[in-house]
């Protein structure tokens, strides 16, 4: 479906964008109580919607944030050293304050680790303490999402704070290693 979003830019938006084709088989075994199909749309379009939007903001928050992020950027990106030099000060001062004109786009509070904190917690919540995942026993795709937003952090100092000042660490523990059995498997 075509439309005009708030901003008065024409989007595309996708009805079933979320929603798995499967047959009646393999749903009843994905998906054993009918609300987990519900329950893993409504997560996977809340980090569509609301996390994802939480990353630039937090790790490029202040401009030391901004260039830490830019120099492990740089060193992973095996760059030369001048190309390197220019992405890291070039980047990190645009990206400084791109993630400014984010948090006023995305209504972020003043600190904006606040709503990272928040949003880990809320995810955290949601999962439960009866489970392991928000797919019960195995990762399902509201899992994957969550954990991929959150893994594009790692080594930065946002990440660090989020695993300090939430709760989210052992959940993402669990997916680590899920994932890194999921690959010795296949």
């Amino acid at each position: 479906m075509k439309g005009v979003n708030e901003r008065g830019k024409e989007v595309t938006e996708y009805g079933n964008k979320y929603w798995l084709m499967l047959d009646e088989a393999e749903t009843r075994h994905i998906y054993p109580i009918k609300e987990a199909r519900t329950e893993e749309m409504k997560w996977r379009k809340w980090v569509d919607d609301w996390l994802v939007h939480l990353i630039s903001p937090n790790v490029y928050r202040t401009p030391g944030e901004a260039l830490a992020s830019f120099d492990y950027i740089v060193r992973e990106g095996k760059f030369g050293t001048v190309e390197g030099f220019f992405a890291k000060y070039m980047g990190a001062t645009a990206m400084f304050f791109i993630g400014k004109r984010l948090k006023s786009r995305h209504h972020l509070q003043d600190d904006v680790r606040e709503d990272l904190y928040e949003a880990a917690n809320d995810w955290v919540k949601a999962v439960g303490k009866q489970r392991l995942f928000m797919g019960g026993s195995q990762p399902n795709l509201a899992d994957l999402a969550v954990y991929g937003v959150l893994r594009v952090m790692e080594g930065l100092e946002a990440f660090d704070d989020m695993m300090t000042h939430t709760r989210i660490e052992p959940w993402y523990h669990r997916m680590e290693k899920a994932i890194r059995e999921s690959e010795i498997s296949e």
